[in-house]
């Protein structure tokens, strides 16, 4: 048994190498790094064979490069293990991503990259002390892998006509504006802890704070926790989050023309049958002034599954319900094909009436007026909100589906673009599982037949994966 103790990229291709030329299995090789104690048995020396010079693919030293800053122990054999089936009868061995190695390193590459990402993202500098003309300035970071050496080419990219300092727990770096030097690691402790520029920082993080815009769950996974204690904004996150109802409703009254929404007639107990009743008298819009009625959720309060469409059509401001037209029928059908009992489920919308527009009918045979659909805007479907929230903390499904772009987009936020995102679960306030779908309306719209049937397969499919 052969044993390897390295820990860096070029220690372990340069090891490899030496290995790979006098023919070593990958089974007789055991390999470790400073951080894992050597082993107690005996070993064979290393072949000291002068390394002939071959060739390996770039895609795979790119890989190496990246998986060797992962923390698992483990890396270095993976990798070693690679090496040996490319050059020993499996030159294609990387394309076949369903290969339980390709599969562990493209998932050890995957965490890096997104560590990578983190770094750049929350690294911040803070002023330590003037030398002549020079100012200099540290930061201190805790990253998952050891990616300093990955990072450090983009800061002095980045912060060129500075001197600065990164530290974090495994390495870290200087740069003097002309050179990268690298050190060991330094604890949290030997860290500065503010200076006078983070205080104009915080002023300027807090004034781009948007409220209406405001989703924790996703600004929790955008910005783990484990790094609020080195961003000094975070300081404010849990005053923000405090004010973020009231200066929304601030917003929409001074902006937006809005006295009020629909908390202004919330029911005193919280449950469907009381809400439903309440929601028949709300005056939050003016959409109640023209509709027939108001069309709130239909099913049972044990629902696991939730759907939310848009607002009521013609068919179901007439009769009361929600999907009873001929997009209920679509919906009806594409439910059967998925095997959900729409009975079993909730279906309500995020607007309660029908909003629309008048327009004379020109068949011959049929004489009045139309009324055509039209969207909701946003003032509107703010003032609705409560009434969705409100059922959905009723019911508290399993999943959630938003039909269509406009309650994705009052749930997700304005960038959600569903030609993009349909389909993908992602966790919000109401559900871990959320997620948006085509609507029914807009398959039928949709004037291309072929492009039609793709949406509505697409459709059931979503359905099914509830």
């Amino acid at each position: 048994m052969h044993s390897e103790n390295v820990d860096s990229f070029d220690a372990w291709r340069t090891a490899a190498r030496r290995l790979l030329v006098a023919n070593v299995s990958p089974s007789d090789v055991q390999w470790t790094d400073d951080a894992v104690q050597p082993t107690l048995f005996d070993s064979d020396a290393t072949p000291n064979v002068k390394a002939a010079p071959f060739s390996v693919p770039k895609t795979f030293l790119e890989l190496a490069q990246e998986v060797a800053c992962h923390r698992d122990s483990k890396r270095w054999s993976l990798l070693y293990r690679t090496l040996w089936r490319l050059k020993n009868g499996e030159p294609d061995l990387l394309k076949i991503t369903t290969d339980d190695d390709v599969y562990i390193l493209h998932r050890m590459q995957k965490a890096v990259s997104r560590d990578v990402h983190k770094m750049k993202a929350f690294v911040r500098f803070r002023k330590v002390s003037q030398i002549g003309e020079a100012e200099n300035y540290v930061a201190w970071h805790r990253p998952d892998h050891r990616i300093v050496h990955l990072t450090a080419p983009f800061f002095a990219r980045r912060f060129k006509g500075m001197n600065w300092s990164i530290l974090t727990p495994d390495e870290s770096v200087t740069w003097d504006q002309d050179s990268l030097r690298y050190g060991p690691g330094v604890s949290a402790s030997e860290a500065p802890d503010d200076d006078a520029l983070e205080e104009l920082w915080k002023t300027y993080y807090a004034s781009i704070f948007n409220p209406a815009r405001v989703k924790v769950a996703m600004m929790k996974r955008e910005m783990p926790v484990r790094h609020w204690p080195t961003l000094p904004e975070a300081s404010l996150i849990p005053d923000l989050l405090h004010q973020a109802s009231a200066r929304v409703a601030t917003m929409i009254d001074k902006y937006e023309g809005f006295a009020e929404t629909a908390t202004n007639y919330m029911p005193e107990t919280i449950d469907l049958e009381s809400l439903r009743h309440a929601a028949q008298r709300c005056r939050a819009c003016d959409l109640c002034h023209h509709a027939t009625q108001t069309v709130f959720g239909d099913g049972p309060a044990n629902a696991r599954i939730v759907l939310v469409g848009e607002q009521p059509g013609d068919r179901e401001d007439i009769e009361g319900h929600p999907f009873v037209g001929p997009a209920g029928q679509l919906l009806n059908d594409a439910l059967s094909q998925a095997g959900i009992d729409r009975s079993q489920i909730y279906i309500t919308n995020i607007v309660k009436h029908f909003k629309f527009t008048e327009q004379e009918t020109t068949q011959t045979d049929v004489r009045g007026k139309r009324r055509i659909h039209q969207k909701p805007n946003s003032r509107e479907i703010y003032a609705c909100r409560p009434w969705l929230e409100a059922e959905l903390s009723v019911i508290k499904p399993d999943s959630l589906v938003c039909l269509g772009s406009t309650p994705a987009q009052a749930l997700f936020g304005r960038d959600f673009r569903i030609s993009k995102d349909r389909g993908t679960f992602i966790a919000t306030d109401w559900c871990e599982r959320t997620m948006a779908t085509w609507h029914p309306a807009a398959i039928l719209r949709m004037p291309d037949e072929h492009r039609q049937a793709q949406m509505r397969d697409q459709l059931v499919a979503d359905l099914s994966s509830l």
